[in-house]
């Protein structure tokens, strides 16, 4: 016990120079940052969602950088195939007995920090390779089976301008991800001092705050820290409610919605609750948690209706209305 609340004490202090470390490169985009952290100590996946040129990729490649993991992008066009993503069988000559053997040469999903640039520009069966990876932490190629290090953590981005030509992920494929975070425009002193710093002969030296063990550690923390009964009764009746068809649902849920969040959902709520609340040195979650990062984890889960559409309400906003409407403290 006492050498979990010294872990707690220590991802505080590290939280805050991860912050202060990033900052030396992102300007702004705190909440995203937030985000990618607690989904990593989660040890979830993240989509990132902005349009093109707001350091997306340099976002990611930095938070690698500063938790000494190794970081590989790959970059979804239409011609990709699963095996640029997972690694191919080479057929290769030995040397001493002049026998052919294959070879397996690894894809660039053997790191810990993957960054799948614009995933819904590749077609559904190399999106199902990368997904398959995401979910097994393991990859099946030629019958054999390679487990891939932990952390495994996955970064995919989407393009939410450009549509054409573009096979967007279904909704049993977006559930994989924990989080969906949305990167906004910067204000405009954030993008006067991007503006000053990206144009000048500044670089910035990024020291590491944590390694690959100490990750480990903190992940397997996260998983004991325990959740108060009320808490893990609310993250389940927040999730209950956004289905249409639960006697749980308000009426705005079963006049916006067609298809609420599964019991993933749930689950991702108390660990997002539970990670958020360590790296404020807390050791345990409140319902306030569950509220602060339910945004991030419903938004791709609620499917909404044509009236929905027409009116003009979104995902986001139902999510607003559910906070405000399912009481926090029922026993």
């Amino acid at each position: 016990m006492d050498q979990d609340i010294q872990a707690v004490k220590k991802l505080q202090e590290a939280h805050d120079r991860i912050l202060s470390e990033v900052s030396k490169v992102i300007v702004g985009q705190e909440e995203v940052i937030e985000g990618l952290l607690t989904a990593l100590l989660a040890n979830g996946h993240c989509l990132l969602v902005g349009v093109p040129g707001l350091a997306k990729t340099l976002l990611v490649s930095t938070v690698a950088q500063v938790l000494d993991l190794n970081f590989n992008r790959i970059q979804f066009t239409p011609d990709l195939m699963p095996s640029d993503i997972t690694g191919t069988d080479i057929l290769e000559e030995d040397q001493e007995t002049s026998r052919r053997v294959f070879k397996f040469i690894k894809g660039p999903v053997f790191a810990n920090v993957v960054l799948a640039d614009e995933i819904n520009r590749t077609p559904p069966k190399t999106q199902a390779a990368l997904l398959e990876a995401m979910q097994e932490h393991q990859v099946t190629t030629g019958g054999n089976t390679y487990h891939l290090e932990p952390p495994f953590f996955v970064l995919a981005t989407q393009n939410p301008i450009e549509q054409e030509g573009t096979y967007p992920l279904p909704e049993a494929q977006l559930d994989r991800f924990m989080f969906n975070l949305w990167v906004d425009y910067p204000s405009a002193a954030e993008e006067e001092k991007i503006a000053e710093m990206t144009t000048s002969a500044f670089e910035a030296k990024l020291e590491k705050v944590l390694d690959r063990t100490e990750i480990l550690e903190l992940q397997s923390l996260v998983r004991r820290v325990p959740a108060p009964d009320h808490v893990v009764k609310y993250a389940v009746r927040l999730c209950r409610a956004t289905r249409p068809r639960s006697e749980d649902a308000p009426d705005f849920i079963k006049n916006f919605v067609s298809w609420g969040a599964g019991p993933r959902a749930s689950q991702y709520l108390l660990l997002g609750a539970k990670t958020r609340a360590v790296m404020a040195g807390r050791y345990a979650p409140s319902p306030d948690d569950v509220v602060h990062v339910a945004p991030a984890v419903l938004r791709h889960r609620i499917v909404t209706n044509f009236t929905a559409e027409a009116e003009g309400v979104d995902a986001l906003d139902i999510v607003g209305r559910l906070i405000e409407s399912v009481p926090r403290d029922v026993e």
